[in-house]
């Protein structure tokens, strides 16, 4: 257990600080989240904690961490480096970085964008958002088809890392019903005993611009 508080500064919304939120409590370490807002993570004070201005950042003692992926690596091989949720064995561990990689591309750059477009008016290609996340979901489709978890038999980093923004990417005009496999994996993790979900933001009317 942590000698000292852990403060994970982010958002409620946020699917990247969502995703460290259901480590921590799958881990069972006691955490305080710090609101980090828009306008708090302009200040200097957060600047020092990520010069990018980016959450979440996880402090932890003397150590302070940006980038989600990067922060679940160091909960588990600090708090649980015997569990299952980052392997031990070559293969196991590759599998597990290839979906975290996914979850910083794919993920990324598609449910999330167009997500972030939709629900809070960042200026970028929902086009483009789109065709990606449509990729990606038919690739995860095939993939789940006959497997319970992304990267092995069990949870891992690989599902709560690519969770949030699948689960979240109706908000951003892109649905779910012709992806059965990919909704069932979802209904998996959300039984997970740990499980916390992220408020609801409001499903948006797509226009028929929008949907090319």
């Amino acid at each position: 257990m942590p000698s000292t508080e852990i403060v994970l500064h982010g958002t409620a919304l946020s699917g990247h600080a969502h995703r460290v939120e259901l480590l921590l409590r799958a881990l069972g370490l006691p955490y305080r989240l710090e609101p980090a807002p828009a306008e708090i993570r302009q200040s200097p004070a957060f600047r020092k904690l990520n010069p990018l201005g980016q959450i979440p950042v996880l402090q932890d003692g003397e150590i302070t961490l940006a980038d989600s992926n990067a922060i679940m690596v160091y909960l588990v091989r600090r708090y649980a480096p015997e569990s299952d949720w980052l392997p031990g064995d070559a293969v196991g561990a590759a599998h597990v970085q290839r979906w975290l990689s996914i979850a910083a591309g794919e993920v990324m750059h598609g449910p999330s964008i167009a997500r972030l477009i939709t629900q809070f008016g960042i200026k970028d290609d929902k086009a483009r958002a789109k065709r990606i996340a449509a990729r990606l979901l038919a690739f995860m489709e095939e993939h789940l088809a006959e497997r319970e978890y992304l990267a092995a038999a069990h949870p891992t980093l690989a599902d709560l890392a690519c969770y949030s923004y699948i689960a979240h990417a109706p908000e951003g005009g892109i649905p779910l019903a012709p992806y059965p496999a990919v909704r069932r994996w979802l209904a998996r993790v959300e039984a997970l005993p740990f499980f916390k979900p992220i408020p609801p933001s409001p499903l948006p009317v797509e226009r028929d611009d929008d949907a090319a």
